[in-house]
């Protein structure tokens, strides 16, 4: 059973990408992010250039040379081809590299990090994609998020509660007053009787839902315009317990970048015999990075926390046999 994935902003997958790789895929330049990324995933040019090939584009180990160097740009379009199957290949967030080829412009666009799109985070990407339509937001909402921590209940039945999230965002627009949340629920829920709750710092907008799917989502409405460079923290829930058994929870990061912690506690009369952490590079992707957590004695949680996410999946699941 698949607990539907949740988009915000940020996860990771694969190895944990060092430092000095998401430096320069956020500040460039091109040359230096494409070395870094090939260094780091230990790929020789003609290894890389095979996989081009297995994508459609044809490049040579002096062109891939050349651009590592910095002595050549991409240019013509079967070369900006390339440096999107590159992205793929090398396993980082759509648009991470082709926007280091675009010329400056003004400061909001020059803090805006790279975004992954929701069709390869969510497997019902066309009925969330019309249902952010319906509110009438853009593809991209302004926001994105630099701080996160979300607390999820499991109840006596094994099914999902409700989750509460504590969210810090930052603008890189300007007029931004608003956050689209979105929760997905487990298979037969009924969204139209999950409750949004704005808890702090915001107030509950329009609500919209689509009942095959589980897909909601829910406007929370700020009180001022945010410019772009400014913060905002903000606090919302979701009260839910209308669907089966539970087995997981997964977010879906759009963008890379901020600080994710997840806690999942469990009804004292439904303990699960094992969880684990796990990320996804996109939803069709397999599950990679699974580690073992310990329920805690106390408190029967679990938790992860993510210093610096990457774009694509993080999560928890359980089993209760």
């Amino acid at each position: 059973m698949r607990h539907g994935t949740r988009l915000a902003d940020g996860a990771a997958e694969g190895d944990e990408a060092p430092a000095d790789l998401e430096a320069a895929l956020r500040t460039g330049p091109f040359h230096v992010a494409l070395r870094t990324a090939i260094a780091v995933r230990r790929l020789p040019l003609q290894r890389v250039r095979h996989h081009l090939a297995r994508h459609g584009v044809t490049v040579g180990v002096t062109s891939l040379s050349y651009w590592q160097q910095g002595a050549r740009r991409p240019q013509r379009a079967e070369s900006l081809r390339a440096v999107r199957a590159l992205e793929e290949i090398l396993q980082l967030p759509e648009e991470s590299l082709i926007r280091l080829l675009a010329p400056p412009s003004g400061r909001a666009d020059r803090e805006r990090p790279a975004a992954r799109s929701y069709r390869s985070l969510v497997e019902a990407s066309d009925v969330l994609r019309a249902l952010l339509d319906e509110l009438g937001s853009p593809v991209d909402g302004g926001l994105h998020t630099i701080g996160q921590h979300e607390r999820l209940r499991i109840g006596a039945r094994r099914e999902l509660l409700g989750r509460q999230s504590q969210h810090i965002v930052r603008a890189h627009k300007d007029g931004v007053d608003r956050y689209l949340a979105i929760h997905h629920g487990d298979p037969g829920c009924a969204p139209e009787r999950i409750a949004v709750r704005a808890l702090e710092n915001c107030r509950t907008g329009r609500v919209r839902w689509h009942r095959g799917t589980g897909v909601l989502v829910a406007e929370l409405l700020f009180d001022a315009r945010l410019r772009a460079g400014d913060t905002h923290l903000f606090g919302y829930g979701f009260e839910d317990g209308t669907a089966g058994v539970a087995t997981e929870y997964q977010r879906g990061f759009t963008y890379a970048g901020g600080q994710y912690a997840l806690q999942v506690r469990f009804d004292d009369q439904a303990l699960p015999v094992r969880c684990h952490r796990f990320t996804q590079h996109s939803a069709a992707a397999p599950r990679g990075n699974r580690q073992e957590l310990t329920l805690s004695g106390s408190h029967r949680s679990v938790h992860l926390v993510e210093p610096q996410v990457r774009a694509g999946i993080l999560g928890i699941e359980w089993d209760w046999e």
